[in-house]
């Protein structure tokens, strides 16, 4: 084994052992370089300042790294781990309670008036008002009312329980022209009119008669009037035992007066 391998060193001229061991030195070089540069990346050099960093990156990627919450009760319901047999709880939204307001009570003579139109000589409507008034209450006629709007001229409205009534307070009255043929809605004439309060005569120890409420139509006895907070306090004739019951000032009618107590 010797002798060969003199002879294949034998067979090999200086120059080609030359450039055999410039590749085995180069090849050694090589390895020891990329052995260094793979040590270097590992270890920090000493006193090597790291770069500073944009602080809104730097926000950016927290914020991208932190857990996704869910924005509504669906999702969130979804991202909640499932129990086998669990049953799934609906939310019912609450229902909106409307408030309720207390009807107000309408006089039965109201809820049967009908109004109508009486034609007049122009400029002349308040005498024929005054007249169809008068002609109302002397032959006790169901009108409610007579009304001339400011600025209409040639017609005045006339509120009665139907039409022989109304005919009846027009009849035989100075510049009266008769009443038209059609009904007269209220909506067609609201804006004509203006509600004003009326004081109300009431005193002490009147009697009077509950107009609207769960005590409508009984008798009672005036005990205090608030004119301030136009209310009255009241009692029962009936009841066995005086209760006072506070009503609005307009919710009873006074149809009896003891003069003594005047």
């Amino acid at each position: 084994m010797t002798s060969e391998t003199t002879d294949a060193d034998e067979t090999l001229t200086d120059g080609e052992l030359e450039e055999l061991d410039a590749a085995v030195e180069e090849e050694e070089e090589m390895k020891e370089e990329k052995a260094t540069e793979a040590a270097r990346a590992k270890i920090p050099l000493v006193g090597a300042v790291e770069p500073k960093r944009d602080p809104f990156v730097i926000r950016q990627e927290k914020v991208q790294s932190m857990p996704v919450v869910a924005t509504s009760v669906e999702a969130a319901r979804q991202a909640l781990p499932t129990i086998k047999g669990a049953r799934e709880v609906v939310e019912e939204e609450p229902e909106e309670v409307k408030e309720e307001k207390p009807e107000e009570e309408i006089p039965e003579e109201a809820k049967n008036a009908h109004i109508y139109a009486l034609r007049t000589t122009a400029n002349r409507e308040e005498q024929v008002m005054a007249f169809v008034s008068s002609n109302a209450s002397r032959k006790k006629l169901g009108v409610y009312s007579v009304i001339a709007p400011h600025g209409m001229r040639g017609y005045i409205f006339v509120e009665a329980a139907d039409r022989h009534e109304a005919e009846q307070a027009a009849f035989g009255v100075p510049y009266a022209k008769g009443l038209l043929p059609n009904e007269i809605q209220y909506p067609e004439i609201e804006h004509m009119l203006e509600q004003v309060k009326k004081e109300i005569n009431i005193q002490k120890n009147d009697i009077a008669e509950i107009l609207s409420g769960p005590f409508k139509r009984e008798k009672c006895k005036i005990a205090r009037v608030d004119k301030a907070k136009e209310e009255v306090v009241v009692e029962l004739l009936e009841a066995a035992v005086p209760i006072p019951i506070t009503l609005k000032i307009d919710a009873v009618k006074v149809i009896r007066r003891d003069e003594k107590e005047k």
